[in-house]
């Protein structure tokens, strides 16, 4: 069967080229296919930079290629980007020769905020069951459909009522549904399985959405994750100071930290939320380094709430993210590191005077800071800045401040590091 409609398709294409050819239209030669097709774009959270250019680029390249019309698919709550650049982005749709319409949905999503406002430039209007539309604000433009804007100023409507308003122009409980409605779309009459009649279009529907980048780019600028991020970045970066080398825990939380900067760059963030954020991680690393959770932890879980709940300006976060992270950091702070390096000087393969004396190599240059491996373990070390230290040399080390430990090149050690290394245990 799938090989009947290939050749089915091939042989309609051969048909449709050889009547171009001849410069014959067919008795039911179909309009012209860049007329002959609906747009629909997802529209999904907050209208940040990203998704509000994406918007605008679909409006204006639905109007370059004829398109009958192009819908809109709505799920969000508000909008972060300005004023000035919102209005814009009107202003494009209201100028658009391509009808714009607005289809709220599926059931459980909303077009609250600064959003609401396209509702006044909008052709046809739907919405699904269980959705709600409202709190526009005020905006005065000409352009707007105040009685539509009066409806939902300050309050909002379930699907329902916007339908006893008169906000909604047709029903739409599905996508399909709504777009089979839309003036200029050709349809046709199919029996279901079951018997029932149903409308599909005849005209091609084309869907669009974000491009990979931009998605991630949009995910990073929703209030959840780029806290989230940034509370993981900060944590993984902290817990790659207490590790030797440069491993994946500072890798994933170096470009955690970097794109949660830019989400926290776009959405309404305070400075003092993020200096708590930042100086919690400060006071954790205090007591992380001894290995025992003291009163530093306890200034630190509370910067972190703290700063957690005043973080963003307008926008708030749910308990549930809330609950993840600060529970999180608990565990990593008050359990998961100290006894990290409780576990990691308390192994015998691993001690601390006794190793004064022993040799290994370095694992990079030490100039004067660097990475060195003695017995298998990685470790941070120092040197004189005047003995320099190249990468895979012999070293000795000297002494131990901390977690990091202080080396020298083989050549050129006058005394046995080891006999006073046991001297200084014994005694």
């Amino acid at each position: 069967m799938h090989l009947v409609r290939r050749l089915s398709t091939l042989g309609a294409t051969l048909v449709a080229l050889g009547v171009a050819l001849l410069g014959v239209s067919p008795a039911h030669a179909q309009p012209d296919a860049a007329s002959t097709v609906v747009d629909v774009v997802k529209v999904d959270g907050l209208f940040d930079p990203v998704l509000t250019d994406f918007v605008q680029r679909s409006v204006i390249e639905a109007n370059q290629a004829g398109s009958t019309a192009l819908v809109l698919q709505v799920d969000t709550d508000g909008a972060v980007v300005s004023e000035e650049r919102f209005q814009e982005l009107i202003d494009v749709i209201a100028g658009s020769q391509v009808p714009v319409d607005v289809w709220i949905g599926p059931s459980g999503s909303q077009m609250t905020g600064r959003p609401a406002q396209l509702l006044g430039v909008a052709s046809e209007i739907a919405m699904a069951p269980g959705t709600r539309v409202g709190d526009a604000g005020t905006l005065d433009n000409p352009d707007l459909d105040q009685r539509r804007l009066d409806l939902i100023r300050d309050r909002t409507l379930n699907d329902a009522e916007a339908a006893q308003f008169g906000l909604t122009t047709q029903d739409g409980p599905t996508i399909g549904d709504f777009i089979v409605n839309l003036p200029g779309v050709e349809t046709r009459e199919v029996t279901a399985e079951d018997g029932q009649v149903r409308r599909e279009p005849v005209t091609q529907v084309r869907f669009g959405q974000l491009s990979l980048i931009d998605q991630l780019m949009h995910t990073v600028a929703s209030p959840a994750v780029a806290y989230l991020l940034f509370a993981a970045g900060l944590a993984l970066m902290i817990f790659e100071l207490f590790t030797a080398g440069v491993g994946v825990a500072g890798v994933v939380g170096a470009g955690s930290f970097v794109l949660a900067c830019y989400g926290l760059a776009v959405l309404p963030s305070t400075w003092y939320g993020i200096a708590l954020l930042c100086l919690s991680m400060v006071a954790f690393a205090v007591d992380v380094q001894t290995g025992v959770p003291r009163f530093w932890t306890g200034v630190g879980m509370v910067s972190f709430v703290v700063g957690s709940l005043v973080l963003y300006d307008g926008v708030s976060l749910s308990w549930v993210t809330l609950v993840v992270a600060i529970v999180g950091v608990a565990l990593a702070f008050l359990a998961g590191m100290p006894s990290m390096v409780r576990t990691r000087f308390s192994t015998p393969t691993i001690g601390r005077e006794w190793m004064i004396g022993e040799m290994g190599r370095a694992v990079t240059p030490i100039a004067p800071d660097g990475v060195v491996q003695i017995r298998e373990a990685l470790w941070r070390a120092y040197t004189n800045r005047a003995t320099p230290i190249e990468e895979l040399d012999r070293v000795r080390v000297v002494g131990i401040e901390g977690l990091v430990l202080e080396v020298e090149p083989e050549e050129g050690g006058a005394r046995d590091y080891r006999d006073r290394g046991r001297r200084a245990g014994g005694s």
